[in-house]
């Protein structure tokens, strides 16, 4: 089961998020005006680091996903947007410390903020975003909330560790690979749109809302690690060729070389080691992707999924909030054409 969605211009990507955006614009003003407020600081360099990386902005899909979850089942509160903007920075805050721990020197287009900062005060900051969080979360006035929400970053600090440690294997098996996804980033986009249902008093809903933001996390993220060899920097928000550089076993490398000869599996085992990688090894890896279909078994992959994340909605009622995260399951998948 796939959805195949038909390939989407950039001006029809950017329609759908605007349309997104619209539909909760009052609801944004306010979680922007939290994510300012609590970003402040009387200690200099966080204001500084934090209104950088924050400031920068994105798409703030995390939080647009639970804004439009309370709607899609009732309706956004406070603390629903309190919740948001808690969202907003444990996103935030992880970005922070995988800049580190994957040494990219690049964010969103920009130089990262340890590039700027350095490494310690991006971890630093990025424990004060993670403290500031669990603030907002208290706000939302909900034990459950809180809970379900520290165990998805727990589970995120899991998944990063589980990352690091698979790096070391050469032949990583794909249900693997899934399980670091489903921690990475699934747990995130899950646990964003299960809460805000229950912020907006549709609790009936949050099991469905879950699922639905578990599998669009695990489509986004496959989409990413596709665009890794093929996208541009305007639309992953880093350098293309950063995984790869880095050592990461994503599912297209995973693919690849299980299609391919046995040169081509020493060549990823060589490649895929930063100490023994040449200058040339990313041209070649994208030309081994492609020559094997593993692009496009990847991208059937995140398909699947995100048809996954459309069939979990049906449950809940029709309105425009419902069609507006069934339009994001077609926007996550369609970067990759």
């Amino acid at each position: 089961m796939t959805l195949a969605p038909k390939p989407k211009s950039k001006a029809q990507l950017s329609s759908i998020t605007e349309r997104m955006q619209a539909l909760v614009a009052d609801d944004l003003i306010a979680v922007e005006r939290l994510l300012a407020e609590r970003a402040a600081s009387p200690v200099a360099v966080i204001p500084d680091l934090s209104g950088y990386i924050v400031s920068a902005g994105g798409k703030r899909l995390r939080p647009m996903i639970t804004l439009i979850a309370a709607h899609a089942v009732g309706k956004a509160t406070h603390a629903t947007h309190a919740l948001a903007a808690a969202v907003e920075f444990i996103h935030t805050a992880t970005l922070l410390h995988d800049d580190v721990v994957d040494e990219s020197d690049l964010r969103r287009g920009k130089p990262a903020a340890k590039a700027i900062w350095g490494n310690k005060a991006s971890i630093l900051v990025g424990d004060f975003l993670f403290a500031r969080a669990f603030n907002l979360l208290v706000e939302a006035n909900s034990l459950e909330i809180l809970n379900r929400l520290a165990t998805a970053s727990t589970v995120i600090a899991e998944g990063e560790v589980r990352q690091l440690a698979a790096m070391a294997a050469r032949d990583l098996p794909t249900e693997e690979y899934l399980a670091i996804v489903e921690a990475k980033t699934g747990a995130l986009f899950e646990a964003a749109a299960e809460t805000g249902a229950m912020s907006g008093g549709g609790e009936e809903h949050a099991d469905a809302l879950a699922t639905y933001g578990k599998n669009l996390g695990l489509a986004f993220q496959i989409i990413d690690d596709a665009l890794d060899y093929g996208g541009t920097t305007s639309v992953i928000g880093k350098s293309v060729g950063d995984d790869f550089r880095e050592g990461k076993i994503t599912l297209p490398v995973i693919i690849a070389r299980r299609r391919g000869s046995d040169e081509d599996r020493a060549f990823w085992d060589r490649a895929l080691n930063p100490e023994t990688q040449e200058d040339s090894d990313l041209a070649h890896a994208v030309h081994l992707i492609r020559a094997t279909g593993a692009a496009e078994a990847t991208v059937q992959e995140a398909e699947a999924y995100a048809a996954l994340a459309k069939g979990a909605l049906r449950t809940l009622p029709t309105s425009a909030y419902r069609d507006a995260l069934e339009d994001l399951a077609d926007f996550c998948v369609s970067r990759a054409y």
